[in-house]
């Protein structure tokens, strides 16, 4: 991953619960780790010889969002012009599942229209995620 030209954000909606917020970004970042292995760098030692696994090489902002910007965001990226970014997005749906089982079962009988997104991760060249997010705040 050439990191310079290179953009990660999430957009999670600001009035979901913390503990919500929470499991948004961390799924959503596993889902990215997976999907771009090659932004995580080498496992590194401490002072002390201890060591720790490689993180993210990149800066990955949360911005706040809400139910409509999501919304039209999620489908703006559906457009041929951001076809290249990697894009994770979470769901309501997802959020009310147990299992991956559950999931795969109810997704299926969902349109894209129904789904109320609580969170989108957006990975890759800088200048089409900052045509998408430039503008949006950090969320706090």
């Amino acid at each position: 991953m050439e990191n310079q030209n290179q953009k990660c954000v999430m957009v999670i909606d600001e009035a979901l619960p913390l503990g919500i917020i929470s499991n948004t970004a961390a799924i959503m970042g596993i889902t990215l780790g997976k999907q771009i292995p090659d932004a995580v760098g080498s496992d590194v030692i401490d002072k002390t010889g201890n060591s720790h696994m490689g993180i993210i090489e990149i800066p990955v902002p949360i911005l706040k969002g809400n139910h409509s910007m999501l919304k039209d965001l999620r489908r703006r990226l559906y457009e041929p012009e951001f076809s290249d970014l990697t894009v994770v997005d979470f769901s309501d749906v997802a959020q009310g599942c147990n299992t991956y089982d559950d999931f795969t079962r109810k997704i299926s009988g969902v349109s894209e229209s129904e789904l109320k997104y609580y969170g989108v991760a957006i990975c890759g060249n800088k200048k089409l995620v900052n045509k998408l997010t430039g503008s949006m705040p950090l969320l706090r």
